[in-house]
């Protein structure tokens, strides 16, 4: 082929549209023709439509099996929308009656693949100059190729159909998706209130009252309430309730065990949430007869660093009232109450330890205080014993001298060996100024009664007795203000045995005191003897408190603290309670509420001391008419293992 050095204008050169969607194909036509047509290109049957209905080509080549829409039923669209131009099929479908369904179609010609290379472009240039192939017996391919179309028409029918279907149902889906998503957004954004509502509320009692009371405003929820895990780990407290049910279950001290028997006994078991949709289906759970309208529920752990405090519980009137989505929700705010109570519970804990310090502080300084003191006098009354015991002595052998001297005749008395012990009494009596003539001159003048009121002997020993008493409690208290720093002798102590000792050293009347010790208690490190004073005189003066009461029953438990480090034990009575006034000066050193029964004031100065010695520390809570309960912490002792 010779090529033309002269150039050519591409407006001027016929315009040749190539629908296929193999890149390869389309880089062979470019290649063959580009020289002297303008090629346009389509690689699917839409964008082939839209380019030849925008450019207006001199010819359209048409590849027969294309996707979505076949190369027949393009030309059949073509024929219609460009009557004009001319059609060829280029494809490799070369199975009988091919050639003749596209001619029905409305192609002009029919060019098989692979191109031939040598007369691709004449054949091209003689379709552009009118060629057209005849199609023999035309009116029976037509009607075979209308009925083709028929049937891909109700192919896609029934295509579009089912994707009409399936449209309608991802709407509806959809619209079911976006309705809880929007629920969803309403329960966030009622935690996030309540959140806002109690996030400034730093009293503790206040918070709980107003949190349930703001979950069923925001939600429109029946009841809800908020459960504390108890001391001992063994009870679930209600601490907060809604409405008059609230209030009745509050005023008879409302708890759960911590089981599966309730559904917040089990979320806190397994720290988790749990729905009963309708709670006549639910087995495991507590039915509560003031909740009667209760007809679903939600239980949710109030959990805060893996600790849990307790539990949430909200109830409604409605059945299916909760979903998973409800649930999410409930625990994001759930975990904020938690977070909100245990900020709560900080800031009373810091100010208790607050309150504890300043008491510690003034009871370490009336300690020392009363220590250094009781010290130096016990340093005094040492000497006292040991010199009323020599007065004694002395008072009793100076009167057996006298005696033996007055059964001497008087010639003998000077040389008797008595004499000179009596002459040495006589001298220090002179030289102390004591007039006996005198004082024997005023006994002589006496009458008889007044010299029967003379103490005499007898008086002057009882006196030295009281001295010798007064001398020995004053040392007693010195040792029990000092001794016990310098006396103990810590090791490991089991707690249960110990205290069980303890009571049945006691012989307590038979049901008397009740024990209660959680299993497995790790042992302390304490002075066991000094540890048995301090229960001793714990459960000595809660037995005194009970003195009258028809019932006097005493408690006494231990079970693991709060702190993981400690163990708690509890000494409760039943008694009268302790006056608010009176519930920090009991462990003042001296001050004794036993007024004329005994007692030196010191029995909780030194269960304190000891209690602190030991790295632990005591206190009470007691309300008038109530009962008193004595809290006892001490350290886990760290055993090497």
């Amino acid at each position: 082929m010779v090529m033309s050095s002269v150039p050519i204008d591409p407006k001027t050169l016929p315009k040749v549209l190539y629908v296929e969607d193999t890149l390869e194909s389309r880089l062979l036509v470019q290649r063959l023709l580009s020289h002297a047509f303008v090629v346009l290109e389509a690689k699917d049957a839409l964008s082939g439509i839209e380019l030849a209905l925008d450019t207006h080509p001199d010819l359209i080549l048409l590849d027969i099996n294309l996707p979505d829409l076949s190369g027949r039923e393009i030309a059949a669209r073509l024929r219609s929308l460009l009557p004009d131009t001319p059609l060829v099929a280029l494809t490799a479908d070369t199975s009988p009656g091919a050639r003749e369904r596209a001619l029905a179609a409305g192609f002009w010609g029919f060019l098989t693949k692979p191109i031939v290379i040598d007369t691709f472009e004449e054949q091209i240039r003689a379709y552009l100059q009118g060629k057209r192939e005849t199609l023999p017996d035309s009116a029976r391919y037509v009607q075979l190729f209308q009925a083709e179309i028929v049937e891909r028409l109700e192919t896609k029918v029934r295509e579009l159909s089912k994707i009409a279907d399936r449209n309608q149902f991802l709407h509806e889906h959809n619209q079911v998706i976006i309705a809880e998503l929007q629920r969803r957004q309403r329960l966030l954004e009622g935690a996030a209130r309540v959140v806002h509502n109690i996030a400034s509320i730093l009293d503790l009692q206040a918070l709980l009252r107003t949190t349930v009371d703001i979950i069923c405003e925001e939600y429109e929820f029946y009841y809800a309430g908020i459960f504390f895990i108890d001391d001992a780990r063994q009870w679930l407290v209600l601490k907060a309730g809604r409405g008059a049910a609230g209030a009745a279950m509050l005023k008879n001290d409302f708890r759960l065990p911590i089981n599966s028997h309730s559904m917040v006994g089990r979320a806190v078991v397994d720290r988790k949430a749990h729905i009963a949709l309708d709670v006549d289906q639910e087995p495991g759970r507590f039915r509560n007869p003031l909740l009667f309208e209760t007809r679903s529920e939600v239980s949710l752990p109030l959990i805060v660093k893996e600790h849990v405090l307790g539990a949430l519980t909200v109830q409604s009137q409605q059945l299916n009232a909760f979903s998973e989505d409800d649930l999410t929700a409930l625990q994001v705010l759930a975990d904020q109450v938690a977070i909100a109570i245990q900020n709560a519970q900080l800031l009373e804990d810091l100010d208790a330890a607050n309150r504890e310090l300043l008491r510690q502080t003034t009871f370490e300084a009336i300690a020392t205080a009363a220590g250094e003191a009781i010290h130096w006098v016990g340093n005094k009354a040492a000497p006292v014993m040991p010199a009323a015991e020599r007065v004694r002595e002395d008072i009793v052998d100076l009167i057996a001298v006298v005696e033996a001297l007055l059964e001497l005749p008087d010639d003998q008395r000077t040389a008797a060996p008595y004499w000179r012990i009596w002459q040495a009494a006589l001298q220090e009596v002179q030289a102390q100024g004591l007039d006996l003539k005198k004082r024997a001159t005023r006994l002589a003048s006496l009458s008889e009664r007044q010299l029967q009121s003379f103490g005499g002997l007898g008086s002057i020993l009882e006196d030295l007795d009281i001295i010798s008493r007064s001398a020995d409690v004053i040392l007693s208290i010195k040792e029990d203000m000092i001794g016990p720093a310098r006396l103990a002798h810590p090791d490991l102590l089991y707690l249960e045995p110990f205290l069980q000792e303890v009571v049945t050293g006691m012989a307590w009347p038979p049901g008397v005191v009740q024990t209660d010790f959680a299993p497995n208690l790790p042992p302390v490190y304490a002075d066991a003897r000094q540890m048995g004073n301090v229960f001793n005189n714990l459960l000595k003066n809660a037995w005194e408190a009970l003195e009258g009461r028809p019932d006097p029953t005493i408690w006494v438990s231990a079970f693991p603290a709060r702190d993981p480090d400690f163990v708690q034990i509890q000494v409760k009575d039943n008694g009268p309670g302790i006056p608010p006034d009176m519930l920090d000066k009991i462990w003042v050193s001296f001050f004794t509420t036993k007024a004329g029964r005994g007692g030196t004031g010191l029995g909780l100065f030194s269960c304190m001391e000891i209690v602190r010695q030991a790295g632990g520390n005591i206190w009470v809570q007691s309300q008038p008419g109530d009962g008193a309960t004595f809290f006892v912490v001490l350290p886990i002792a760290q055993v090497a293992g």
